[in-house]
């Protein structure tokens, strides 16, 4: 853990996710809308921490700038494991490391529509969860992790083997969060936000403007406050309807 964390920060959340947490050039993304959330929910209380800060950049098809929407968004805010087609494969050999360098508490997990996509069936994927819980409990066994299931895309929409997939993904999730859900490392499957649509929530059928932040990180911040007491309700801010530059 390290040695630099600040004795009154009692909660360490880590972003952990693919494309549509790292989120590309001129994008708020749904952790900044977090943070503004935990701001007013857990003040004083938290820390955003992760090995990583940028976003993607899809000119140099290339991680590394951070040109968020909000420049004004802080520095020590902008930490995450998230990265531009990575999922779990991806991840699970990563979170141990994260979760010791960082002293994470909270894991904030979106993955699954990449390794579906394009590298693993819905079966190898959920091997790959079990792999990743099992590594961050290793490195910190106290952790809590959130799970957010595949969210409605557009390829899913098109595809009816893929959208067979990604039900029975979900399913292979929901199962494995009741079965290693323990005391000691609470396990929490968030809910997919019933009016998240691609028309009015993403900006290319897949990637989430700024309505699907807003509702992306309060499924996160609800789901904590309903199970664990954690935080407060989700409430959009004075932002919600900015446009993505």
């Amino acid at each position: 853990m390290r040695e630099d964390v600040r004795d009154d920060v009692t909660m360490r959340f880590l972003f952990v996710g693919d494309s549509m947490t790292i989120g590309s050039v001129g994008d708020w993304t749904w952790r900044y809308r977090m943070w503004r959330h935990l701001e007013s929910a857990l003040p004083g209380e938290f820390e955003i921490v992760g090995p990583r800060t940028g976003l993607y950049d899809p000119a140099a098809d290339a991680p590394g700038p951070e040109a968020y929407a909000d420049p004004a968004f802080p520095a020590a805010a902008r930490r995450h494991l998230a990265g531009w087609g990575e999922g779990w494969l991806h991840m699970a050999p990563l979170i141990g490391g994260a979760v010791t360098e960082t002293g994470a508490d909270v894991l904030l997990v979106s993955l699954g529509l990449i390794d579906l996509g394009f590298y693993t069936d819905s079966g190898q994927t959920e091997e790959n969860v079990r792999t990743f819980l099992a590594a961050a409990r290793a490195a910190n066994p106290r952790v809590r992790t959130v799970l957010l299931p595949v969210i409605p895309n557009v390829r899913a929409g098109n595809d009816a083997f893929f959208a067979a997939e990604c039900a029975r993904f979900n399913d292979l999730l929901a199962k494995t969060v009741a079965d290693l859900d323990t005391a000691a490392s609470p396990l929490l499957l968030a809910t997919v936000p019933e009016s998240y649509t691609l028309e009015a929530d993403t900006y290319d059928g897949t990637h989430p403007g700024p309505t699907g932040e807003h509702k992306l990180a309060a499924a996160f911040a609800d789901a904590m406050h309903q199970a664990w007491g954690l935080g407060a309700p989700y409430g959009a801010g004075p932002d919600s309807t900015a446009p993505r530059l």
